[in-house]
């Protein structure tokens, strides 16, 4: 069977399939397959007699408990023919305004009750919700004044029917897989959000149009908190249409209600970022529910910390543990890391190592046990960074040159690591995080790993600060579980850690601050240690 050629057309097939059966969950509302074809046939419809023309930017603007409303908006907007540039309401005043720039948007979507501040939209950007655009065009079809603008454009077209909705067309679904589809922004842990850029075929890739071939089906249900706008958030909508189970999207993350979803939902696979991870081992709340039922613990976006992946195979003995690791850049290539718990210090093994390459810093790969960067190939249309928008060039922007991340299709994941003899990935580092102290490299995921080891550590951060002598040392920012002081927590890492990679600087804190992606913000640790020393 052909897979499909786009999001939309792989949506027409499951509700024709199966219009019924439920695709989606988010608190006490639910999606199916036939609703949300019919939703989003409605509303691209009226994005079209809008005006909006093929190839225009619309910005999404939607929160964690507005997943059905959010996925009924990126299938329509991309159904419509045009490009969906994803945004988390959560996003800052002023980073809402630069995606709205950056990306060149023409039009915004929002749920109802949560418009954006006017001053933020740029000049000829229209904001609306989903019922205004289709009432909209249900009083122009009643009043006979509907002008069809650009009907027959992009993919699953339809005629408006009913109380609005739109029939797909029986027509093969006609949008272009090399035409652009998504415009996703990094996180900007580092510095402003880049815009990314996905075609058709880079996000269709994978999907399946064979029934009998969909992913996670030893799954009812699976269960996410990732936020939109997150390249973790985009890849559970492509779950929640491709996959045979049915997706939960939990409005917002606590550990007692991620658990008791997993109960009520009887949920087989559990996916979420190491900062969630450690908020449900930590917490007496989520220990009262049963989480049995769990066959696979999906964790992406950081790095897993061993003792916490160690964790989470304890917590859910009947589950695997993966390690997805990929990035917003190189999506869809992804590997997929096996946790072994008699190898604590490897997030795992991939199956295939065809698509991952170590390097030497001018591309050359290197044998097996040698440190270097590492690389990964996309199988499908590449991704790249977003230029001739609002922002000009993505050099112009700040974010350097593009061939030093895009090579072809191979693209440098910013880390540092290795693959042993034996075939297991070890990852050493981001590269821009290493320290470099005196004639030392230290790796800060290694001090980390040494932290969390400790059972009165519930969180921690390890960076370089500057040194007049050495240039960099070790600091930590630690949360910890009950009591713990700087000696007993020194002492404890003399046995895991050499000489220089022991925090020379140690800072308690109740919670280490992050972007909503569940990435520690390390500038501001920074900030912490330098108020602390001004006090």
């Amino acid at each position: 069977m052909a897979p499909p050629r786009s999001l939309p057309a792989l949506l027409d097939l499951r509700a024709a399939t199966d219009p019924g059966r439920t695709a989606l969950i988010c608190g006490s509302h639910t999606l199916t397959f036939g609703a949300w074809r019919d939703r989003s046939s409605a509303l691209a419809t009226g994005l079209r007699n809008r005006g909006l023309r093929p190839g225009a930017r619309v910005v999404l603007r939607y929160g964690g408990g507005d997943w059905i409303a959010y996925a009924v908006a990126y299938c329509a907007v991309l159904r419509a023919g045009c490009v969906a540039v994803p945004l988390s309401d959560r996003q800052s005043p002023a980073t809402s305004a630069h995606v709205l720039a950056d990306s060149g948007a023409t039009a915004l979507l929002h749920p109802c009750g949560a418009n954006l501040p006017p001053e933020l939209l740029p000049a000829g950007v229209r904001a609306a919700t989903e019922e205004q655009v289709v009432a909209e065009t249900e009083a122009e079809a009643e009043a006979g004044t509907g002008t069809g603008a650009a009907a027959g454009t992009g993919a699953g077209n339809g005629q408006a029917s009913g109380a609005g909705a739109a029939a797909p067309s029986d027509a093969p679904d006609a949008s272009d897989p090399a035409a652009l589809a998504q415009i996703l922004y990094t996180s900007g842990t580092t510095g402003t959000p880049k815009g990314v850029t996905a075609t058709h075929a880079n996000l269709v890739h994978g999907c399946t149009s064979d029934e009998r071939r969909r992913p996670l089906r030893h799954s009812r249900h699976f269960l996410h908190a990732f936020p939109v706008g997150t390249n973790a958030g985009q890849t559970m909508l492509v779950n929640a249409l491709d996959s045979a189970a049915t997706a939960v999207a939990a409005p917002q993350f606590t550990p007692g209600r991620f658990a008791r979803l997993i109960e009520e939902y009887g949920v087989g696979s559990v996916f979420l970022v190491p900062a969630m991870a450690i908020e449900l081992l930590g917490s007496q709340a989520a220990r009262r529910y049963a989480t049995d039922t769990v066959r696979l613990v999906g964790s992406t976006a950081a790095a897993l910390p061993g003792p916490v992946a160690l964790g989470l195979a304890r917590a859910f003995s009947r589950a695997q543990v993966v390690n997805y690791y990929t990035s917003t850049e190189a999506a869809p290539a992804q590997i997929t890391l096996l946790f072994d718990p008699d190898r604590p210090d490897s997030p795992g093994r991939p199956a295939d190592l065809r698509d991952l390459r170590v390097t030497a810093p001018d591309g050359t790969p290197l044998p097996p046990g040698e440190p270097g960067e590492i690389w990964l190939r996309t199988p499908t249309s590449p991704r790249a960074y977003l230029e001739g928008a609002g922002g000009g060039t993505a050099a112009a922007r700040g974010s350097g040159n593009e061939t030093e991340v895009f090579r072809g299709r191979w693209v440098r994941m910013g880390d540092l690591g290795r693959v042993d003899e034996d075939g297991y990935l070890h990852l050493l580092d981001r590269e821009r995080d290493v320290i470099k102290s005196g004639a030392h490299k230290v790796s800060t995921l290694q001090v980390e790993d040494a932290l969390h080891a400790h059972p009165a550590v519930a969180d921690a951060a390890a960076f370089g600060v500057p040194h007049p002598v050495l240039g960099a040392v070790v600091a930590a920012v630690v949360v910890p579980r009950g009591e713990l002081d700087a000696p007993a927590l020194r002492t404890f890492l003399l046995d895991r850690l050499a000489a220089h990679e022991l925090p020379a600087r140690l800072l308690f804190r109740p919670s280490l601050p992050r972007n909503e992606g569940g990435k520690i913000l390390k500038r501001e640790l920074r900030l912490l240690l330098d108020d602390e020393a001004l006090r």
